[in-house]
């Protein structure tokens, strides 16, 4: 599971349905389980995302299991950092160095 940050009013670009729309956009698929959206892409069977908060938004990703190309391996992690970035508002930089941080500071 991984907790990522979502940019100072950002919320309003992923609130009632918008993330649910989103999710399909990118992954192609999406389906309500509880208060997460279920998609899967690629190698990654199973991509569950859960909005804690207005500021925090949570991922967790299940990968196929055995042997996998490396192109499609990369690019399932492309689309999922497209989705971050466009759930959140922070590429990956911005997420790294705001995960720097935090390790600094000892939130992590």
């Amino acid at each position: 599971m991984v907790e990522y940050d979502i940019k100072k009013g950002w919320f309003k670009n992923i609130d009632g349905d918008l993330l649910k729309n989103m999710m399909k956009e990118v992954f192609g698929n999406v389906s309500n389980k509880g208060d997460a959206l279920i998609s899967s892409y690629g190698v990654l069977e199973s991509i569950s995302v859960r909005v804690v908060s207005k500021e925090v938004m949570e991922v967790v990703t299940v990968s196929m299991a055995g042997s996998m190309a490396d192109a499609d391996i990369l690019d399932s992690k492309r689309k999922l950092n497209e989705f971050v970035e466009r759930a959140t508002g922070f590429d990956a930089k911005a997420r790294m160095k705001r995960a720097q941080a935090k390790a600094k500071k000892g939130e992590l």
